[in-house]
């Protein structure tokens, strides 16, 4: 159903099949290539840890990027508004408006977000990202695919490698319709998204494999206290997320205070799905991107 969908999008075949990925034997290669990338976006910064770092809160930080791209003044059903902002959100299990208003103002008092009135009629208010906010998605972005550059060097990924803002502009502007197969395809992973759920729980997930992996032993001795302090969350949170992980036998604690963390089988092949998910959907939007992108005359957004 989701290759389908995408194929449609992409306007025809895919180049790139979700279980080839899955099964690509440099896999491994493909997930400490992300590892590293994707903690050099976030480590040293727990203020944006905190900030963005937990499903709803991310979904909002990008979802109103994707909104602005797809925003047209003289089409009302495309403004980007809180409204519309809690229906993409929606799709993806997260419907709590007081949640996700608290979320924009947080946002727009730290200077990722803004939300005013709309030329058009000033009763409806537009949220708008910063150049504080692009930039950082331009380095997310990056992250991404970064391991589909690893592992497929033939396709050329180099305008979202080297943060072109023309190219990240026409990216978030094509990624609107690729949201209910992404969120579908997420709900696939319910192991990873248990991580996801928590304030800083993919950092703390990715530093535990990254951890594992650069000892070549599943068990990585990472203590709760030195997790907490890189991500600038509690020992306390910490703890109680590893504590849901092994109670759904992802990693075993060994040790008093469980310092010791076994990584287990079905953890490994459960993020190692979740990042060929992403690998899939990040190649599909990039083909579509790209045709964009190309074309001379591409009218960009305007972005504030």
């Amino acid at each position: 159903m989701e290759q389908d969908e995408l194929e449609r999008l992409v306007g025809g075949p895919l180049r790139l099949k979700l279980e080839d990925i899955a099964r690509h034997p440099r896999l491994p290669e493909a997930r400490k290539v992300y590892f590293d990338h994707f903690l050099k976006v976030y480590d040293g910064d727990p203020f944006l840890v905190r900030l963005v770092i937990e499903s709803g809160r991310f979904l909002v930080f990008h979802l109103v990027g994707v909104l602005e791209a797809a925003h047209d003044p003289e089409r009302r059903e495309t403004w980007a508004t809180l409204k519309r902002l809690k229906e993409q959100i929606a799709l993806f299990g997260f419907a709590s408006d007081r949640h996700i208003d608290q979320l924009v103002k947080r946002l727009c008092a730290v200077g990722f977000l803004q939300l005013q009135p709309a030329k058009q009629d000033g009763r409806v208010r537009i949220l708008s990202t910063t150049e504080k906010l692009r930039a950082h998605h331009r380095e997310w972005l990056a992250a991404h695919y970064a391991p589909l550059a690893a592992i497929y060097p033939d396709h050329d990924y180099g305008p979202a490698l080297r943060r072109d803002p023309q190219f990240h502009a026409v990216h978030l502007g094509i990624c609107l319709p690729f949201m209910p197969a992404a969120a579908r395809l997420m709900a696939t992973i319910p192991d990873v998204m248990l991580f996801f759920n928590h304030a800083g729980g993919s950092m703390v997930m990715v530093a535990l494999l990254q951890a594992a992996m650069e000892a070549g032993d599943p068990r990585a001795a990472l203590a709760y206290a030195e997790v907490g302090d890189r991500f600038g969350i509690s020992r306390t949170h910490v703890r109680r997320m590893l504590t849901e992980a092994q109670d759904a036998e992802l990693v075993k604690l060994h040790g008093r205070g469980g310092h010791q963390v076994e990584i287990l089988p079905r953890f490994w092949a459960s993020h190692d799905r979740g990042l060929a998910i992403g690998m899939y959907l990040n190649d599909a939007a990039y083909l579509t991107a790209m045709k964009l992108f190309d074309q001379s005359n591409v009218r960009l957004p305007r972005l504030a």
